[in-house]
């Protein structure tokens, strides 16, 4: 190799290094300046060896739980539990290791989400049964909440429920790499997975664009995405109730964050969630019918 090859090399490869210094240190000053700027706005309850984040807000019953979509938390929710709290309580959270709630020792595994979800509804002080929604992935862990606890649940409202044999907008390959992005603080000057964050209300918006930024709530994403097909085949297939009232939403767009980031559609949403807490409401009062010989 020629000296003036081998400079260039050095040359580019301490240019390297120094952009990644700088990013890796804008990286790690953002992050501790947004957590001191984006706290979480609910409780962190037991679920057994770590804590989960739970938000809720309105009044009234039945209780709606709200599971978020692939890769984002319980902010992306911000639009459709403000117009559900007009109606009832509505509670929305971070799964295990995403947002503000605490991964614990356990690896991911479908099977924990339902369990915990319960644990931490029981924890908080939340009663059921509930209307349970969840959007896209959210909504195959809808669907394992309800097998699971068929007594607690009231209805179901699923949006863009995914088919078995379908695949996550956003590719699992192209994730995988992401939490090594947001170190080097690539990531957030890209803006690649945070732009249509920006749609939200101001604080939650905020808040997701941050978890969105960062590598341990991409690597739990990440894992959660890796079980897509595992996930959504074990929904499809769990054994619901018969009378279970199940609501389907089909809303466009061309990602789990713009779904529900989108007004429009977020209104959506809500307003088929208010119809089947009216619904469930209606049948926990209706007069029980006395057959008399």
């Amino acid at each position: 190799m020629s000296s003036p090859l081998r400079r260039a090399i050095l040359i580019g490869s301490a240019i390297l290094v120094f952009l990644i210094l700088v990013g890796a240190t804008y990286q790690g000053v953002t992050t501790a300046l947004e957590r001191r700027r984006f706290p979480h706005p609910g409780p962190l309850v037991d679920v057994g060896g770590h804590q989960l984040h739970i938000n809720c807000s309105g009044n009234g019953a039945p209780t709606v739980l709200l599971e978020a979509p692939a890769l984002a938390m319980s902010s992306a929710w911000a639009w459709v539990q403000a117009e559900v709290a007009q109606t009832t309580r509505v509670c929305s959270y971070d799964r295990s290791g995403l947002g503000w709630s605490e991964m614990g020792d356990a690896p991911f595994t479908p099977r924990d989400v339902p369990v915990q979800l319960n644990a931490l509804a029981r924890g908080g002080g939340e009663r059921g049964p509930f209307v349970v929604s969840g959007a896209e992935l959210g909504a195959s862990f809808a669907l394992l909440y309800a097998s699971n606890y068929p007594d607690d649940t009231a209805a179901l409202v699923l949006v863009n429920l995914p088919d078995p044999a379908s695949r996550p907008a956003t590719e699992i390959s192209g994730l995988a790499s992401s939490p090594w992005l947001a170190r080097t603080g690539l990531l957030r000057a890209m803006r690649t997975l945070s732009n249509d964050a920006a749609a939200l209300p101001a604080d939650a918006s905020g808040a997701l664009t941050t978890f969105l930024n960062r590598p341990d709530h991409l690597t739990r994403a990440a894992a959660e995405l890796a079980r897509w097909d595992e996930v959504t085949v074990m929904a499809n297939s769990a054994p619901q109730r018969q009378t279970l009232p199940v609501t389907q939403v089909i809303i466009e767009g061309r990602d789990q964050i713009a779904i529900l980031a989108n007004r429009k559609n977020a209104q959506d949403v809500a307003a088929a969630i208010v119809r089947a807490v009216t619904f469930a409401r209606a049948r926990s009062v209706a007069p029980r019918v006395v057959r008399v010989p």
